[in-house]
């Protein structure tokens, strides 16, 4: 049986995992009913993630979706799972123009959603900002490795750390982003052997999004876990297949309604006799009164 969040999931309980050794499953969220679900489920993390762009509104990249949308849905998702860790993430755009700009939309951010952290897509190009808002009390989790709004940037989806000065660059960038007052980091496909070598040199804890069994969280897009999208990426476990019953539950809809089965005598309100007498005559062009 799941066992539902009790507690309010914070920073510190993100932190005492690291140190103690613990890990932290993460899942992304875009809508209200989908939270509570899974705070009843006992998932401690969540991320609104961009990818939103992709699974809810059909886009082939993450670069479309809007500041006011991302806020929308991490406001729903707040309201939905109010014990878990929210992370919020920051769609392209919305912070890549000056420190100013990144500062005021992210505070926006924070305002009308009450996440409790946002993620950025860092260069070492966003230590100041990340500097800024770490001195504006706002928690920041950088994403390194393969970035999706730089997709056009790497050429494509692909994993990063490939090299060895590859690697050297992420933990470069990974020390710059925590001496610059990040809080935490989120790693996306890198190989095993990257990951460790952030987790050992920095302090923070480090989220994993295919980047192998060392980072102290892990966190995977929930549509492709469940089998709702058409490909799943190979970091991904398969957690269930919930669209062939999805389609076979519609598609029942269909059949009954179609044949007439629904809505049956179950389905349906009723009138007290008199009242529905009342009616009759009134149909008849009786007097109603």
């Amino acid at each position: 049986m799941p066992t539902p969040l009790k507690q309010k999931f914070t920073l510190s309980h993100l932190r005492e995992a690291r140190a103690a050794g613990r890990k932290i499953p993460m899942l992304t969220c875009y809508d209200f009913t989908t939270a509570r679900l899974m705070q009843e489920a006992g998932v401690p993390a969540l991320l609104v993630g961009d990818s939103a762009a992709n699974v809810i509104l059909g886009h082939s990249s993450t670069l479309p979706v809007s500041l006011q949308f991302m806020i929308e849905i991490t406001a729903a998702v707040r309201r939905g799972a109010p014990l878990a860790f929210l992370v919020a993430d920051m769609p392209f755009g919305s912070y890549q123009a000056s420190v100013a700009q990144g500062v005021r939309n992210v505070c926006r951010m924070v305002k009308r959603t009450s996440c409790d952290c946002v993620k950025l897509e860092v260069t070492s190009h966003h230590v100041p900002l990340v500097r800024a808002l770490a001195a504006a009390g706002v928690p920041v989790m950088p994403h390194l490795g393969l970035r999706p709004q730089s997709v056009g940037l790497l050429g494509g989806y692909k994993y990063q750390g490939r090299t060895a000065d590859e690697a050297a660059a992420i933990v470069a960038l990974a020390l710059q982003m925590q001496d610059a007052g990040a809080v935490a980091i989120l790693l996306e496909a890198v190989p095993p052997e990257v990951a460790n070598a952030v987790v050992e040199r920095t302090t923070l804890p480090i989220i994993g999004c295919g980047a192998g069994p060392g980072c102290h969280s892990c966190v995977i897009v929930t549509h492709d876990g469940i089998g709702l999208t058409p490909t799943r990426p190979k970091f991904v476990p398969s957690l269930a297949e919930l669209a062939a019953p999805f389609r076979e539950a519609v598609a029942k809809y269909v059949r009954d309604v179609s044949s007439g089965a629904y809505p049956a005598a179950q389905h349906q309100y009723t009138m007290t006799p008199p009242e529905r007498a009342k009616l009759k005559r009134w149909t008849n062009k009786e007097d109603l009164s």
